[in-house]
């Protein structure tokens, strides 16, 4: 039985120490502020400890520790939760990241993976094989948040989501129970890993499909912002083969040494463009971009596919009001308002990233996984960056009207983008008999909601997490 101690009290770090084969970081230590900075910038929070696990048995003990005292548990892969649930103040954070083994087997184009690798980390590593597993944009991000809440990156038309190349998974309950999940073992808790997010257990291991991708035709590309080029650029991007998957960033352009100085604070297109395949035919199937405008820059070219994700600065913390959503069509009026929304924000950087869709990732039956967007054509993201806390209602509401106005039929939500949004969001994200499916299994595996601290499903017949 627990005694009143304040809940700080009722964890004891030498006895955690000796129980732990990983580390255990306490607000006396060196590291723990460090420990406890996640990506995203703007989130301060002061965990009652940090334990950088080493194995499965690991997080076992973490579970109970957080069952038993009742404190609240984040769950830390990459830490690129864009509201923070990759640390928590006053509970526990269970980081995953120092659990990295990486076992490829090429012959069987499979690889299993620990969730503290990174993306940028798996594709290198893969790539030395001439393979790839499609996973998001960025490098740092952590492949177990990303491929729970499904995977949407460079290769998403040609191959789908990461969870179409997802095989299998390791998991750790709520009870402390190491499972193997897959289509043949507990088929209902692997349907819902792909795309519920991180609401069922500790993922603590993946296993993936592989695919032949070696040299792809990719990079970034630069053109001027107009109402024709943004709508031209989505027509391209739509009837290119799927071996075509492209970001569209339409930005206020930062001071980036390689872009004319007359066009920095201007509106422009940042574009992220990979095809797989040789080069002679990723050429011709970019030279329509290429022709929408005269680039500003053109850094397109063949590259070995982990070159796509470059070094990242590793103290960049950006702080955003953002938006995630699908639309169904840009064309030239809606392109005109974008350009104007963004000419209209104060903030130090306005977006809005535009990805279509379709391909390999469309050819997957909505109701096979718990992503449910099969059908989404165009996913949106917007963003107001700033530096100044005090500016942010300001941004929150110029994203919220910015939403509002590009709103169409297309309702739905991409979970791993989503911020504080509440939950009308997140029902969004997963709807229709897709939330009374992932109920059922939060009922089954986590019935006392000990897995609250993400965009959260409550047991069936309750309500969410306010």
């Amino acid at each position: 039985m627990r005694t009143s101690h304040s809940k700080t009290d009722v964890i004891s770090t030498p006895e955690l120490r000796n129980t732990i084969n990983g580390r255990v970081i306490s607000p006396e230590d060196a590291e723990y502020d460090k420990a406890r900075t996640v990506f995203y910038g703007g989130i301060d929070r002061r965990p009652a400890v940090i334990i950088q696990v080493k194995n499965t048995d690991d997080v076992a003990r973490v579970i109970s520790l957080a069952r038993e005292t009742g404190l609240e548990l984040a769950v830390r892969s990459g830490g690129h939760s864009v509201v923070g649930h990759s640390v928590t103040d006053g509970g526990i954070v269970l980081d995953l990241s120092d659990m990295r083994d990486l076992q490829i087997d090429v012959d069987g184009k499979t690889a299993w993976a620990e969730a503290g690798l990174t993306t940028g980390e798996y594709t290198t590593a893969a790539g030395i094989h001439g393979l790839a597993t499609g996973f998001g944009d960025t490098g740092s991000v952590g492949i177990g948040g990303l491929t729970l809440g499904g995977g949407v990156g460079y290769l998403v038309r040609k191959f789908g989501l990461t969870i179409d190349d997802l095989l299998a998974a390791e998991i750790v309950t709520a009870d402390g129970e190491l499972l193997r999940v897959d289509n043949e073992s507990h088929p209902d808790l692997f349907w819902a890993i792909r795309g519920g997010g991180g609401n069922f257990g500790v993922a603590t291991r993946f296993q993936f499909r592989l695919h032949e991708v070696d040299t792809v035709v990719g990079g970034m590309l630069f053109l001027p912002a107009t109402p024709d080029v943004v709508a031209g650029f989505i027509a391209e991007a739509e009837a290119a083969p799927e071996e075509l998957s492209t970001i569209a960033n339409v930005i206020t352009a930062p001071p980036m040494p390689f872009l004319p100085e007359e066009y920095h604070g201007k509106v422009i297109i940042m574009a992220m463009l990979v095809y797989v395949g040789d080069a002679e035919s990723g050429e011709r199937v970019i030279a329509p971009f290429r022709a929408l405008a005269t680039p500003i820059a053109d850094m397109v070219r063949p590259m070995q596919y982990p070159e796509i994700y470059p070094p990242e600065e590793g103290e960049y913390h950006p702080v955003a009001a953002s938006r995630t959503m699908f639309v169904d069509r840009i064309d030239r009026s809606i392109a005109e308002m974008i350009l104007d929304r963004l000419q209209s924000s104060k903030a130090s950087m306005a977006v809005t990233q535009l990805r279509v869709l379709g391909g390999a990732m469309s050819r997957v039956p909505v109701d096979a996984t718990a992503f449910a967007h099969r059908n989404s054509r165009i996913m949106v993201n917007l963003a107001a960056l700033y530096e100044k806390p005090e500016e942010k209602p300001t941004h929150a509401a110029w994203v919220s009207d910015f939403g509002s106005a590009l709103q169409q039929d297309d309702t739905g939500a991409y979970v791993n983008f989503l911020g504080e949004d509440g939950e009308e969001r997140i029902r969004a994200a997963y709807p229709g008999e897709t939330w009374d499916r992932l109920q059922s299994s939060k009922r089954r595996y986590d019935p006392d909601n000990l897995f609250r601290l993400n965009q959260n499903i409550l047991p069936e017949g309750n309500g969410l997490q306010e």
